[in-house]
């Protein structure tokens, strides 16, 4: 089996002047969960759109189990499973009978019904309306009709949008049993980092229809730089002495930051001994989510 499972090189698509996936180079690879984490609009669901044949790139490749979407889509998409956007279905039909419609459009056998319901954890509410289902549910169901026929790739676009707690809870950990229980790479699309830290194996980060960032989770960690975080007053009169004594600095409205190479006890001693008031000293991390708006332009985010 290929390393990668989905591989695109210089993937582009213009809606006319607008350039709203601009080459991107993907690599997915095989048995892990990779999430393609953007901010709205930043090319995700076009991007993931391509890589299912919905649409045509207007520049690029696409090459799913070593195959080109552009010759061999049917026989690709028969080997995957995919929910973009709301999952469909019949409101007024049982959770059960959903799915036997799509067990009918799939030609798969009927025992797929009980094997995905029991997988997405809804075995107990077959027979129950959709309609009346939490939306929780619902997006578990999408799930379960995208399982059907036993995909070796599920793509899910943001399918934790909109839940609660609870529901996102529900989605994660499903998603994160399905490459160990049942061997399934999983590609998810969001826009929220600590959803996607939770499950994920590897990261790519794309904004305004580029790529940013690809690589392993631990990877993206390693951006997160230390530092030494010094509350102390009088502030001013600190960051004069830290400049006398030749010691280089970064500061904000509250806090003076340090290179963490200086001895933090030998400073927080001579600031004591020369009459400064210390407050706090820490060392302090980026977190990823200061990473993520970093990487998309958007330090000053809230």
């Amino acid at each position: 089996m290929a390393s990668n499972i989905i591989e695109t090189t210089n993937l582009t698509k213009r809606f006319g002047k607008f350039v709203a996936v601009d080459q991107v180079n993907l690599q997915v690879p095989t048995g892990g969960i990779y999430g393609f984490l953007g901010p709205n609009g930043a090319g995700k669901s076009t991007t993931i759109r391509m890589l299912l044949g919905l649409i045509k790139a207007s520049n690029g490749e696409v090459d799913v189990f070593g195959k080109s979407i552009k010759r061999e889509r049917m026989a690709i998409l028969k080997r995957i499973g995919s929910m973009v956007e709301s999952p469909s279905y019949y409101g007024h039909l049982t959770a059960h009978e959903n799915l036997e419609i799509s067990r009918r459009i799939l030609g798969v056998d009927k025992s797929e019904i009980d094997r995905v319901l029991d997988i997405v954890q809804l075995t107990s509410v077959r027979n129950k309306v959709v309609k009346k289902f939490s939306l929780g549910m619902k997006q578990r169901l999408g799930i379960a009709q995208a399982l059907m026929g036993n995909p070796e790739l599920l793509i899910l676009d943001e399918p934790t949008n909109g839940l609660d707690p609870s529901g996102i809870i529900e989605i994660r950990e499903l998603i994160k049993r399905l490459p160990h229980q049942f061997g399934i790479t999983v590609l998810i699309s969001s826009h929220i980092l600590s959803e996607i830290e939770l499950m994920a194996t590897h990261v790519g980060i794309i904004n305004h229809g580029k790529l940013l960032f690809q690589g392993t989770i631990e990877e993206l960690r390693s951006k997160q730089k230390a530092m030494i975080q010094l509350e102390a007053e009088p502030k001013n009169e600190v960051e004069t002495y830290f400049r006398e004594i030749g010691i280089e600095f970064t500061n904000d409205q509250r806090f003076i930051y340090l290179d963490p190479s200086f001895q933090a006890a030998k400073i927080n001693r001579d600031l004591i001994m020369n009459g400064y008031e210390v407050h706090q000293m820490m060392i302090k991390r980026h977190s990823l989510e200061e990473i993520f708006l970093a990487i998309t332009g958007k330090e000053n985010a809230v």
